[in-house]
């Protein structure tokens, strides 16, 4: 198929590319300063979780979310449909999981489209019809072909790191009494970090999925099937108790979908689009992909 590259998204991936080197250079000299870290050491560590992201992220996101590769003899459909949506993107099958949860949704991760996993939830597989399964998971195959994957895992880490930090810096402060006050700094910085952070990974996913929408509506030529299996999830999800979707909404920003709990920040840092206003946009397509050449 002729893909067609979208300027915009490449554009955002850069700018956000660019910023977080910017913050990841402040934050490492800032945490340096505090603690006393040498300008080498503060290069070795960056260097070690530069590479650890670049070669481990698929393994790190399926290990937070407690998803398994799985084999075609155990989900000879999955694979199915992977197979075939991956051979009409022009891109190498995709390693397939699933992940264990009554909150349907579905994500793609990896570090370019050769190293890519596409996972479902189980849920979301007993969901949907053979059809909206395709669309939702042509949705993930084009954040692969975007190469979008890998941007958004990194500036996701960057928002955990900080995370972590804000959630326990008082208990490092307490066991480590002589570096109490720069413990304390270091909560303050870590919540700028992940404000910052987090609003980058917000600008850019918001529009990668709108992309994807797109990806999906061109490798299917069937927008009608996303705007369903869109519809089926929403609803779904409604009926989903809060604990459980709140136990993944660190994953969200991955998720075709967001699972926001109704109880949490998350909905002020949106990663998606509206729901209306995506069905709008693939409705718009649908005349555009009826005459698309096979």
């Amino acid at each position: 198929m002729k893909w067609k590259r979208d300027l915009g998204l490449t554009m955002r991936q850069i700018m956000t590319w660019a910023l977080l080197l910017l913050v990841y250079l402040v934050f490492l000299t800032i945490l340096g300063t505090l603690f006393g870290v040498g300008p080498w050491t503060l290069v070795a560590i960056a260097f070690v979780i530069a590479f650890a992201q670049y070669f481990f992220s698929d393994k790190l996101v399926l290990m937070s979310t407690g998803a398994r590769e799985v084999t075609p003899e155990e989900y000879p459909v999955l694979h199915d449909v992977v197979e075939k949506l991956a051979a009409e993107a022009d891109i190498p099958k995709p390693r397939v999981a699933v992940m264990p949860t009554p909150v349907p949704n579905a994500f793609a991760t990896g570090r370019s489209p050769s190293h890519a996993v596409v996972a479902a939830t189980d849920s979301i597989l007993r969901l949907l019809t053979r059809e909206e399964l395709e669309a939702v998971l042509a949705h993930e195959i084009a954040h692969v072909k975007n190469r979008d994957v890998m941007t958004l895992t990194i500036a996701s880490f960057l928002a955990m790191v900080a995370a972590i930090i804000m959630q326990n810096a008082w208990l490092f402060s307490i066991a480590d009494r002589r570096e109490g006050g720069a413990w304390m700094a270091a909560w303050a910085v870590s919540i700028v970090v992940w404000i910052v952070s987090t609003l980058l990974v917000r600008s850019l996913s918001r529009y990668r999925e709108f992309a994807a929408d797109r990806g999906s509506a061109y490798i299917t030529r069937n927008p009608k099937a996303l705007i369903s299996a869109l519809y089926k999830i929403s609803g779904r999800m409604d009926m989903v108790p809060a604990e459980k979707r709140r136990e993944v909404e660190g994953a969200n920003a991955f998720f075709i979908l967001p699972a926001i709990s109704g109880n949490t920040l998350m909905e002020l840092f949106s990663t998606h689009p509206t729901l209306e206003k995506r069905v709008e946009a693939l409705e718009a397509l649908e005349d555009e992909v009826r005459y698309m050449p096979r």
